[in-house]
């Protein structure tokens, strides 16, 4: 099953061409340099994409591995992989439901999307890709008839008023509008609705290694 959707975007005043498809082992160079370009030192350079765990994506599910291109140069990706989840039992780390990035977790019949990464090229952040590649992951959901979509949203605003007002108090003003988030903020845009507050879900100094737990229902699942 291959996802391939042709469009235009308004980005800086003319509309631009876009691609959005799934990737493949003739993108992985580009993909790390995408890597590289979305989180620049002091990002440490071994948490980037490296050649194996792209190839366990594009392995073990293809369909979960989706990236934007214009004009023949990558600029925007995200990876997913299936899981299964209960309402009961969603406390978890990113590292251990993703396998560290190498998705070697992945359940063909899990009961939820589960979004490992997103990254769009900083020089195209104004375009509203991020926006089209949640769309992708929700086409897929209706497809497969999973559940929902999952995954957990970093909140890299936090760490900067942390000594004000605890991580709850902080997700309750961005979700009311009063505070702005880079991450929560924008999920919130793209129809992903807050499930839980995740303490420890992954070192990140900015989130004080909290993040949301969020969701989108696939409104057709029955």
């Amino acid at each position: 099953m291959t996802y391939r959707s042709e469009q235009f975007v308004l980005f800086e005043g003319t509309f631009m061409p876009i691609v959005i498809r799934n990737y493949t082992e003739a993108d992985f160079d580009e993909m790390i340099a995408l890597q590289a370009a979305c989180f620049p030192p002091p990002f440490p350079e071994e948490l980037w994409w490296n050649r194996q765990q792209l190839t366990e994506h594009v392995q073990r599910f293809p369909e979960g591995a989706i990236c934007i291109e214009s004009n023949g140069t990558l600029i925007g990706s995200i990876t997913s992989l299936r899981v299964s989840m209960n309402d009961d039992d969603l406390s978890h780390r990113w590292e251990v439901v993703t396998d560290n990035g190498y998705i070697r977790t992945h359940d063909p019949n899990g009961n939820a999307l589960y979004i490992v990464d997103i990254c769009i090229h900083p020089a195209f952040r104004k375009a509203g890709l991020g926006k089209w590649l949640m769309n992708a992951m929700y086409h897929l959901v209706i497809k497969l008839d999973v559940q929902r979509v999952l995954g957990g949203g970093r909140m890299p605003g936090y760490g900067a008023v942390a000594n004000e007002m605890t991580a709850a108090q902080y997700i309750e003003k961005v979700v009311a509008g009063t505070l702005q988030d880079p991450v929560v903020s924008f999920l919130l845009s793209t129809g992903r609705m807050p499930v839980m507050l995740i303490e420890d879900y992954l070192e990140d100094e900015a989130s004080k290694n909290y993040a949301l737990l969020m969701e989108w229902k696939n409104p057709f699942h029955t």
